[in-house]
């Protein structure tokens, strides 16, 4: 009793000091002292004990409410059945002490009830279940009623709150005892209605019940008086969010399949829908407060979203409700006219799929239906793109917008851009293009004006810009006018900006329309005078760049004098050029894309132009010895690295390639040997080698050799991660190639025999993630590309035994490659080369199975995160097919370490039955829903799961089971 005094007296103390105490770092530690007090056994007596006490101020309430809630919803198990008993008692005695608040403290003890209420039985109740016995009460003590309501709202919501820490079973049945007793709520709910102030409270719980799966006709709804007075709600002078809510919530559920969709409850629809047409004028009111507004248009929204499929039929009556969302569209406030823009979404895609018409028989009915609705929806579209566009309009006070605002404005632009092309996928794209045209020009005609004001010119084109890929590539009319008034425009940077990134979107329309040598020299100007202006128009002209080469590159090989000097420039820095290093790979990869075109003589020539500009500054810096070499700056370096992996990568002449990386080889091997330190150098020098050996292929001869000798030598004391990601990439290429067995066969040894000295715990696997991330992917493709080498070698028993301590480190790129390398070598019959080693690798899984099958069962259950659920269970899966009875029994032996108080018997046989299910070849989706039962319920809570670890041991590799 003095203990229980004296904790209460500590919590308050810390509760004051958390709230009151001037020093910061006092703060902290009363905070830290409160968080730990809460996992505490004694913290059920001390914060009941508090909130009984009369004594108690508002911030111990508080506290002591939440502490309460949160171990009803955890931590219940750690309670006696009759403690749980006298828990019960003691709630319902506090929902009455506080049924007139505070509110928060209300809302903590009515949750802590409904938590408790999945948790025990409906027996626990007086064999009622809770809303029957919530229904008693109500009877019995009619002062308490508000305490009640708020119980009775959140009921439902912890069906779906998976903080709590009941069993998958107990939660489906709490489900299904809460969804037989709907009437029972339902009715409760009704007789409260008499009570004029509990009104909104009574809607918000109808409103909360609505959300389970209940069944009840439309028809019965249409005529419930809960119904009736929310509808009747929507009226009143002061718009009632409750019976917002509650329409919304009608709205989802008459349309959902679960409830028989809108055919069956279209008595309900029937009712609902003039109420919310006969609100229509509320949304163009200015007197109207703008909440009450962003409510109507809510309820506008959620008709549009869940009534789409009956509203793409194109009847007068829907046509009704698409004109009210068009009103909703045109309001000026954004947030309330985005409310539409799902809608707009879903109805384009519903008329345009083919297969919205499969019910009208033969092709050419559903063609003629196809085209009868979006001919009726077409002005509807038009008048929509005329409504968004103004959005896209820079503010005048755009300098002057914080980051966020900025941020939000670009949001914007593109939630924009999504609604014009779901126009353009309606009316098509040359048609959404005239509208928007014409708002280009009286843009344009804005330029000239005595204000020079550029920024409607701008929102049209970024509009036409959108719709690039919707506009025929042949389109004659508008196209070329566009295009026409580019150069006349003002070079204001926002607006050069976009009409460089408007030229990259038409790239292909250039392609295609400009037998004008003319118009692609203009345009070829326009991103140069972009690339001098800003940072901003330079990264927007280097990307158009790319595009407008890649796409006419046929074109262009007769311009390349003039492209190369563009490069040149950005690439040098020299000139008035703001191109960024960055964006200067935009230009590397055009003129990569534009040589690509040109014949094997001439592209020789041209690549050995293209990399001087490249090659000379980091000659010049490996010129200087090694001293200066290994003092650089890593961005030095790796800013010349990076053009070449672009060069080798988008240059597609594998002879001109591979003679390039032989003649900067010693360039290459200088920053090898001096930097192999330097993982960020290394990162790019192994990229560069990627590309060149992915473009060259068997022409790389005696380079390939060097490369691989090179980097094997250096991994055994830099073990930098990117040796072994390039590895991968001579493996995928060379590893079947027989004359490259030998090689390779030593790099493999090597490589691995290294890794699995530095990874033997799993600290080391914590402390070098990306080393065990690229060890494994290199295995994966070892088993894929040649498993002649590496299933028969020595390092493949030590690899799986690396594999098997690393499975739970934490990162998650490491761990899925070990959990893929794992599934990899399961899956081995698979493969089409894999079948003859099978042997070899039974004698290697065969006496870790059992192992293997525990810390896999112990990463399913707490071990790793739940995010890796379904690359852990793939493993698991993959392990059973290939072992059948063996692996069942494997999986048997480590289920049955976990205590019955973590895992129940029955949860244990669903586990292992749908195991054995998969073994035996029965899909393996059938097998998910058991696997992620069983993680629930060892998650359930902290100490289950200390539990379930603490008998898995997933970190002891040869764990000897207690018979």
């Amino acid at each position: 009793m003095e203990r229980g005094m004296e904790l209460q007296n500590t919590v308050k103390e810390a509760l004051n000091a958390l709230y009151h105490h001037p020093d910061d770092a006092v703060r902290m530690q009363a905070d830290r002292w409160l968080q730990d007090f809460q996992h505490t056994i004694d913290a059920w007596q001390v914060a009941d004990n508090l909130l009984h006490d009369a004594t108690s101020n508002l911030e111990t309430l508080i506290f002591c409410s939440q502490t309460l809630r949160s171990k009803v919803q955890r931590d219940v198990e750690e309670l006696p059945s009759e403690a749980v008993r006298g828990l019960q008692d003691s709630l319902n005695t506090l929902l009455k002490k506080f049924h007139k608040g505070p509110p928060k403290v209300r809302t903590q003890i009515s949750i802590a009830v409904a938590a408790l209420a999945v948790h025990i039985s409906a027996e626990d109740w007086g064999g009622g279940g809770i809303v029957n016995w919530l229904r008693d009460e109500m009877n019995s003590h009619p002062e308490f009623v508000p305490g009640f309501l708020e119980l009775l709202t959140v009921l439902p919501e912890e069906v779906f709150n998976y903080k709590i820490a009941a069993r998958p079973e107990r939660r489906r049945q709490f489900e299904k005892e809460l969804t037989s007793q709907m009437e029972v709520a339902l009715s409760t709910l009704t007789a409260c209605l008499h009570i004029n102030e509990l009104k909104e409270q009574v809607l918000e719980a109808f409103a909360s019940w609505l959300r389970l799966k209940h069944r009840i006709p439309g028809s019965v709804l249409a005529s419930h008086p809960l119904v009736l007075t929310a509808l009747s709600s929507l009226h009143s002078e002061i718009l009632s969010e409750a019976s917002v809510n509650v329409i919304s919530e009608l709205i989802h559920y008459s349309a959902a399949g679960s409830s028989g969709g809108a055919t069956v409850n279209m008595p309900l629809i029937q009712v609902i829908v003039p109420q919310i047409m006969s609100l229509k004028a509320h949304l163009t009111d200015s007197s109207k407060d703008e909440e009450d507004v962003k409510a109507i248009a809510r309820l506008f929204a959620d008709m549009g979203d869940s009534y789409v499929e009956l509203i793409a039929t194109g009847s007068d009556e829907s046509m009704l409700i698409v004109h009210a969302l068009l009103e909703v569209a045109s309001h000026p406030e954004y947030d309330i006219a985005s409310m539409t823009f799902n809608f707009w979404h879903s109805l384009q895609v519903i008329l345009t799929k083919r297969d919205s018409y499969i019910s009208f028989g033969n092709e050419a009915s559903a063609e003629a239906e196809r085209s009868r609705r979006l001919q009726v929806f077409r002005s509807a579209y038009e008048s929509l793109v005329s409504l968004v566009t103004f959005r896209v309009q820079y503010p005048q006070d755009y300098q002057d917008l914080s980051l966020e605002d900025l941020k939000e404005f670009k949001h914007t632009r593109y939630a924009v851009a999504d609604v014009l092309i779901d126009a353009a996928s309606v009316l098509g794209g040359d048609a959404t293009l005239k509208i928007l045209y014409i708002k280009f020009v009286e843009g344009v005609a804005c330029c000239g004006n005595k204000h020079n004001e550029w920024r409607p010119a701008e929102a049209a084109l970024f509009c036409i810009r959108a719709i690039s890929t919707y506009v025929s590539v042949v389109e004659a009319e508008v196209m070329p006018q566009v295009m026409a008034l580019l150069p006349k425009l003002p070079q204001q940077p926002q607006l050069l900006q976009t009409v460089c990134l408007t030229i990259g979107a038409y790239s292909k329309w250039f392609d295609a329309a400009s037998s004008d040598p003319s118009i692609l020299a203009s345009v070829l100007s326009i991103l140069t005078s972009g690339m001098s202006t800003s940072e901003d128009t330079a990264a927007a002209a280097a990307l158009a760049f790319r595009h407008i080469c890649d796409d006419c590159r046929k074109k262009l090989c007769g311009y390349l004098d003039g492209l190369y000097n563009v490069y040149r420039t950005a690439v040098n820095g020299e000139g008035s050029l703001k191109v960024s290093a960055e964006d200067s790979l935009h230009l590397v990869e055009a003129l990569s894309m534009v040589i690509t075109e040109l014949p094997q003589v001439d592209a020789k020539k041209a690549l050995e132009m293209l990399c001087l500009p490249v090659v000379t500054p980091l000659q010049e810096i490996i010129n200087q010895g090694p001293e200066i070499l290994q003092k650089k700056h890593p961005r030095d370096l790796t800013v010349h690295i990076d053009r070449f992996a672009y060069i080798f990568r988008y240059v597609n002449h594998p002879e001109a390639v591979a003679d390039a990386i032989q003649r900067l080889w010693p360039i290459f091997k200088a920053i090898f040997d001096i930097r192999a330190w330097d993982m960020r150098t290394m990162e790019s020098l192994c990229r560069a080698c990627k590309y060149a050996v992915r473009t060259s292929k068997r022409f790389m001869g005696i380079t390939i050799g060097a490369i691989l000798e090179e980097i094997q030598g250096l991994y055994q004391q830099h073990q930098q991660p990117c040796f072994l990601y390039l590895s991968s990439e001579v493996i995928k290429i060379f590893g079947s190639d027989p004359s490259c067995a030998s090689y390779l066969h030593n790099l493999i040894e090597a490589l691995f025999k290294r890794t699995t000295c530095l990874l033997t715990s799993i600290e080391e696997f914590t402390s070098r993630p990306d080393v065990a991330d690229d060890c494994f992917l290199l295995a994966s493709r070892c088993i894929r590309y040649c498993p002649q080498l590496f299933i028969p070698s020595s390092v493949f028993p030590s690899l799986v035994d690396c594999s098997m301590i690393g499975i739970t480190v934490q990162h998650r790129e490491a761990s899925n490659s070990i959990l893929t390398f794992l599934s990899d070598i399961f899956d081995l019959a698979k493969s089409c080369k894999g079948e003859e080693f099978l042997s070899v690798r039974d004698s290697v899984i065969i006496p870790r199975g059992a192992s293997i099958t525990r810390i896999l069962i112990a990463s399913l259950t707490g071990a790793l995160p739940s995010s890796r659920l379904e690359t852990v269970t793939y493993a698991l899966l993959a392990l059973t097919r290939a072992y059948g009875v063996r692996s069942l029994e494997w999986a048997k032996e480590s289920v049955s370490l976990i205590p019955l108080t973590a895992l129940a018997e029955v949860e244990r046989s669903r586990f292992l039955q749908a195991l054995s299910e998969a073994a035996s070849g029965v899909d393996v989706n059938a097998a998910m829903a058991p696997v992620e039962e069983l993680s629930d319920v060892c998650r359930r809570n902290r100490t289950v799961q200390e539990i379930v670890q603490g008998a898995l041991k997933p970190l002891e590799l040869n764990r000897v089971p207690v018979l």
